[in-house]
């Protein structure tokens, strides 16, 4: 049985529109994304997950924070000392897609979920989406605890030194509370933007 030539190929169909929505980009929200890895080679694995932010379509990388060493909070004692760094974005997709794009690209880098909040490959947090507040089990906005963590409100001030974190006040403000102790500025690193 011969293929019907009337039939539109659905691939394509898709792939066109996502490429008219990465080109375009119609309508789109700022979103703050918080970058984490202990494990492997850090550095490298925090600029792929920048690189593979802005190769996703309705994705653009539009500043990125120096680079932070924090160490471990919350998870098992004596785990590797993190690199962070905030990526803030413009996107047209809605937060769920941009969460499962987040989560394919830990998964792309080795991000293995076995202990909470224990050592990983990649950590990547939406923080903030523009005009959204919500609380479903698989994603609350914004982030329920950035509001109490160096290692995300330091790089993102530094991203952003004017940011307000909706429902808990201007960045600077929350920082000044809870202090920048143990977030150390890693001069000799960097995170390039991509061309």
């Amino acid at each position: 049985m011969s293929p019907d030539p009337t039939a539109t190929p659905v691939p394509s169909q898709i792939k066109e529109t996502v490429d008219s929505a990465d080109t375009t980009l119609h309508n789109p929200r700022r979103a703050v994304i918080a970058l984490g890895s202990n494990l492997g080679n850090r550095l490298e694995t925090l600029q792929g997950a920048v690189d593979a932010l802005e190769d996703t379509p309705g994705v653009r990388v539009k500043a990125v924070s120096a680079v932070f060493e924090t160490d471990g909070v919350g998870g098992p004692e004596g785990q590797p000392a993190y690199l962070n760094a905030v990526l803030l974005v413009k996107t047209t997709l809605p937060p769920q897609s941009l969460l499962e794009r987040a989560n394919a690209i830990e998964d792309a880098f080795g991000r293995v979920r076995e202990v909470h909040w224990g050592p990983r490959t990649l950590d990547v947090d939406i923080v903030s989406y523009e005009g959204v507040e919500q609380d479903v089990p698989e994603l609350v906005l914004p982030h329920p605890r950035a509001h109490e963590r160096g290692f995300v409100l330091v790089p993102w001030h530094d991203a952003d030194p004017d940011a307000e974190l909706p429902g808990h006040g201007k960045v600077d403000e929350l920082l000044a509370t809870v202090g920048e102790e143990g977030v150390r500025r890693r001069g000799d690193l960097t995170l390039h933007l991509p061309r």
